[in-house]
């Protein structure tokens, strides 16, 4: 599938001691709910600050929108809404205080879309209740009530799922998928995640980072045509562990994750091949590319 790119980053590296982000070029699709999937320490966090804006401190360029603007001037930050995993706002402000500040900040906020959308998640806007005292799921729900009462054509999440319970997760994925249909293609939304589980059913595009670097990317429904899941019996094990790109197995069989392109290699292996799900692809790749000692 053929695409524009909301954002591109060219030869993009940020060091730091032990730990270096190396991306030579990244493109992520206008119009779709992109997931940066990682385990811990590979790098997400980075990266979307570099993106963000956060940090300026890195080699190579970044670029946003149709008309290749840099992060300069303030014009992209209005674009885009961004979410971390700290509050950005300060302890003793209450949840008034923070309706007040982001109007002030942002000529594109909407105070009547805050309130709603608040109502909607169960914030106490007219509590005088200061922002120390909320839960960090309340908080991570704050955020994205100021971020989705402006109006921006990119939303850049870091994590926005770690801190809800499961059914504010799901609320989350019908808050993406109607910002971006409200968008008629000009929305983007680039959040991360290390269990894209809880996501799956919001991600159109995924890119999987390990140590630093971009092991694997692309469209969710040609990544399920690329690698197909693969079950079998124990005694075809060992011969099929030549063949799948990752495997586990147990006295009663194996399952394993195989390139489509080497399916013809298990002729003569009683297996069942299904379609994997992005977590199971996800964790796959991970795992033949992470610096952890698995057994």
């Amino acid at each position: 599938m053929k695409t524009n790119s909301v954002v591109k980053a060219v030869n993009l590296q940020k060091k730091f001691k032990g730990f270096e982000l190396s991306v030579p070029d990244l493109q992520i699709p206008k119009g779709f709910a992109t997931a940066l999937i990682g385990e811990n320490g590979a790098g997400k966090t980075t990266l979307l600050n570099l993106l963000a804006g956060i940090r300026l401190d890195f080699k190579g360029e970044i670029s946003y929108f149709d008309e290749n603007e840099k992060m300069s001037g303030g014009k992209v930050q209005e674009r885009i809404g961004y979410t971390g995993p700290n509050s950005f706002f300060l302890p003793h402000w209450t949840i008034s205080q923070v309706e007040e500040i982001s109007g002030l900040l942002f000529d594109n906020f909407h105070r009547d879309r805050f309130e709603a959308i608040c109502e909607n998640l169960s914030i106490p806007v007219k509590v005088r209740k200061n922002v120390k005292d909320l839960s960090d799921g309340n908080k991570m729900k704050l955020m994205l009530a100021v971020v989705l009462a402006r109006d921006t054509e990119l939303l850049i999440l870091d994590e926005p799922a770690s801190p809800l319970d499961p059914l504010m997760r799901d609320k989350l994925n019908d808050m993406i998928r109607e910002y971006l249909e409200q968008g008629n293609g000009e929305r983007s939304v680039f959040f991360s995640t290390h269990n894209i589980a809880d996501m799956e059913n919001v991600t159109d595009y995924a890119i999987i980072l390990e140590h630093g670097n971009i092991v694997e990317q692309g469209f969710v429904e040609d990544l399920k045509e690329k690698y197909v899941l693969v079950k079998g019996e124990a005694g075809d094990a060992e011969a099929a562990k030549k063949i799948l790109y990752t495997m586990t197995k147990s006295s009663y069989g194996f399952e394993g994750i195989c390139f489509s392109e080497k399916l013809e290699q298990l002729a003569g292996m009683d297996v069942s091949v299904e379609t994997p799900t992005l977590s199971q692809i996800s964790v796959a790749v991970m795992k033949a590319n992470t610096n952890l000692k698995l057994s």
